[in-house]
């Protein structure tokens, strides 16, 4: 199970206790397993919560199985601990106190923990099994001594942080997020290895909490996946906010100085009291035995699946991190919700029209859907871009949002959205439109028929349009207009 490593009180330590007898009760016992369950979910996080809840509200008999906390990653160690702390910040501007930050970061996680509980899951009708699954056969799976048999059965056991292979580094006990969380007192200086979104998010976060920051990365600029202009904005902020920047930093070595962890980089050294990795993720896979049955790996070691989400061996499925590269809360949601149409009932369900939105949480939000400039590039799809800065809206000017902005592209000289980006406050609901637009392969000009309520932020949909509309107004439709006015006089 997730536990602190650090004994004694510290803040929120109430909180945890009660966190942790939530989502892993130590006096639990194991039921006496069924005959045979109509699906065995094996992991739950996002991905097996939702299969084996959905699963069972439908009237399936469904076990699900957990070895170290109910919730997975997103309620323990990522989603929930991080966006309680950005925004425990962002509402105590004033350099909130690490105690309190972190105080109330555990006691959102141990209100949330109820939603995922093992008695919750119980009461709905899941038989929980908490402990390490391993594979017999195709369809038995074993508990401890307790032998699970199914119908189907789920592999949603998600991802773990990678650690890279540099000398050093995992002698120097780096935090990463499953641990960061756990710290009972701020470190005088903490570099990040990795200016992704948890890195950014993270560096953010402590550094309004007087921890001197480094972000590091290989590449260029932070957010290396995301619009240049969304990367320069946040890497703005950053640097606003007390974070020093290093990119294109190609980490050569880790050791110990005294107090202190120097990172040795091609190019010179930084020094931090503390390390903590943000630099990739690993598909949790060892263990299960997967050769007993057939199920194989990508090169990259994800589970392989098609497109309904069946692995390499009949009857097993996969769903979420451990099986895809996008690793998103709500893409695991909206795979386990295939699987369950697919593992249940007729195959029907697929993942190939799914479109797959993503935000990180910093300050401004970074919002982006479809396909990236870059991506459109690479593939030789020629686009439009349409982009508007939120200063020239008039709830933007009132709210001094000089650096946030909105993109949106579109396959050329048409109005067919092939991707967009938002970059500003509350950036991951302002994309919401656009991400029912394209899932439902509405158009900018459908968007554009909208009325918009005044003055908002959601008022950029409109100007967009009216930005769109003007590109037709080529020389031959201006003739046109005019003949007509001519004769209209």
């Amino acid at each position: 199970m997730i536990g602190s490593a650090f004994a004694g009180a510290y803040p929120g330590a109430a909180h945890d206790a009660r966190w942790r007898t939530l989502t892993f009760p130590p006096s639990y016992g194991n039921p006496a397993p069924r005959p045979r369950y109509h699906m065995v979910v094996i992991g739950a996080g996002p991905a097996g919560l939702i299969c084996a809840l959905g699963a069972a509200g439908l009237g399936a008999r469904v076990a699900l199985v957990e070895h170290r906390a109910m919730g997975g990653d997103c309620l323990n160690v990522g989603c929930v601990p991080s966006k309680a702390l950005l925004e425990y910040v962002r509402h105590h501007p004033e350099r909130p106190g690490f105690d309190e930050a972190f105080g109330w970061m555990r006691e959102v996680r141990a209100a949330i923990a109820e939603h995922d509980s093992v008695e919750r899951y119980t009461r709905a009708g899941v038989d929980v099994f908490l402990g390490t699954a391993r594979f017999l056969d195709r369809s038995t799976v074993q508990v401890h001594d307790l032998c699970l048999s199914a119908r189907r059965i789920v592999i949603a056991t998600g991802a773990r942080p990678h650690i890279p292979d540099v000398p050093g580094l995992s002698a120097a006990e780096p935090l990463t997020n499953e641990t960061v969380f756990e710290i009972p007192r701020a470190p005088a200086s903490l570099a990040i290895l990795g200016a992704g979104p948890v890195g950014c998010e993270l560096a953010q976060a402590l550094a309004a909490l007087g921890v001197k920051m480094h972000l590091l990365d290989s590449a260029g600029r932070v957010l290396p996946t995301e619009s240049p202009g969304a990367s320069a904005a946040v890497a703005s902020a950053l640097q606003r906010a007390g974070v020093s920047l290093h990119l294109n930093a190609k980490l050569v070595e880790v050791r110990r100085r005294g107090s202190s962890t120097v990172l040795k980089l091609a190019d010179g050294e930084v020094g931090a009291e503390r390390v903590l990795v943000a630099a990739g993720r690993r598909a949790n896979t060892s263990g299960l035995e997967l050769d007993t049955v057939g199920v194989e790996l990508t090169p990259d070691g994800l589970i392989e699946v098609d497109h309904r989400l069946r692995t390499t061996a009949p009857r097993v499925f996969a769903a979420g991190d451990v099986c895809t590269s996008r690793q998103y809360t709500h893409h695991a949601d909206a795979q386990a919700r295939i699987v369950i149409q697919n593992a249940l009932f007729a195959p029907t369900a697929s993942t190939r029209k799914l479109l797959i939105p993503h935000c990180t949480f910093t300050t401004p939000e970074v919002a982006q859907i479809g396909k990236t400039q870059d991506e459109l590039e690479r593939a030789d799809i020629d686009f439009d871009l349409q982009h508007l800065d939120f200063s020239e809206l008039d709830r933007g000017r009132a709210a001094g949002n000089v650096d946030h902005f909105a993109e949106v592209l579109t396959k050329r000289k048409t109005d067919e959205l092939l991707g967009a980006t938002i970059v500003g406050e509350n950036a991951g609901d302002l994309i919401a439109p656009l991400c029912i637009a394209m899932s439902n392969r509405l158009t900018l000009r459908d968007l554009g028929k909208t009325v918009l309520p005044y003055p908002t932020h959601a008022e950029y949909l409109r100007l967009l349009t009216d930005r769109y509309n003007r590109t037709r107004l080529t020389p031959m439709v201006r003739k046109l207009l005019n003949a007509w006015f001519q004769l209209r006089a």
